[in-house]
């Protein structure tokens, strides 16, 4: 939205865009007990961590705000991968990206060493573990996922040199109970799920936003109710159908908007009778 609109609501931000700053974002109680226990669980002694659930039911939302949340932590080092679904040779190359460390294709064991001494080196320096996190990780060869668990360990399994979030779809979960995935599904020490959230969650989650954007009455507590019980425990569909109301409730000049409004946009159209009269 551009500032004129902005400025008509009394808004610093549009609430149901794709990029709202962190303090939009909604941290329900479940989403803090997990951000938590990344926090002091994870960081402090390595492993894998799991996001999982369906398409629109908040997985992004919680990465963004653990990474924020790590930022304010002195000595944490954060890493992203970009590129999931690339092959061993190239998940290496952005690792070393990440972390600063050489790589040459034509020895990938050295690598490998200078990955796990530049990590040991932060553990032994500031005694919290690199996180890495790894979006869209249902798109991972399964080769790729065995590398990274034989990469961060060391010692029998003993000393975990690195903390991996990894978040995806329910092909995630589907992947990690293969058998040759199963190594790494038992490495899991924190999970969450998203699930899909129920009437009231959604009203919370929408309350948050307008209030962090800085108009909380900006909807009609009834089309509040009335967006929450459409949006099928879903908040991607939530924020879409809230953003073409405000599109809609813009164009319109509208100083506030309601269940009228919503009528208007979202209701089926009147069945027309195309029959010749006789």
């Amino acid at each position: 939205m551009n500032k004129k609109l902005l400025a008509l609501y009394g808004l610093k931000y549009n609430p149901f865009s794709m990029e709202i700053p962190v303090e939009g974002l909604y941290p329900h109680p479940t989403l803090e007990n997990f951000c938590w226990r990344i926090e002091h669980v994870l960081l402090q002694e390595g492993g894998f961590a799991l996001v999982s659930g369906e398409p629109g039911t908040g997985k992004s939302v919680a990465l963004r705000l653990i990474a924020e949340r790590l930022k304010t932590i002195r000595d944490a080092q954060i890493g992203i991968i970009t590129h999931p679904s690339a092959r061993l040779s190239d998940f290496y190359r952005e690792l070393g990206d990440i972390f600063a460390v050489s790589f040459s294709t034509s020895n990938r064991f050295g690598g490998f060493k200078n990955l796990r001494e530049k990590w040991l080196s932060h553990l032994q320096s500031t005694l919290l573990r690199p996180v890495l996190f790894i979006d869209e990780a249902q798109e991972m060869p399964i080769v790729v996922l065995n590398e990274l668990r034989i990469l961060t360990s060391m010692h029998f399994d003993s000393r975990i040199l690195l903390s991996v979030i990894l978040a995806g779809d329910q092909r995630l979960n589907n992947q990690l109970r293969r058998d040759d995935l199963l190594p790494l599904g038992s490495r899991i020490r924190v999970r969450f799920n998203t699930g899909h959230a129920t009437v009231e969650q959604l009203r919370s989650c929408l309350q948050h936003m307008l209030m962090s954007a800085g108009n909380a009455s900006l909807m009609s507590p009834e089309l509040m109710s009335m967006l929450c019980e459409h949006a099928m425990g879903n908040y991607r569909v939530l924020c879409t159908m809230a953003g073409e109301l405000l599109a809609q409730a813009a164009q319109k000049n509208l100083t506030q908007m309601d269940e009228k409004l919503y009528f208007e946009c979202f209701a089926p159209p009147a069945p027309t009778n195309n029959r010749k009269k006789s």
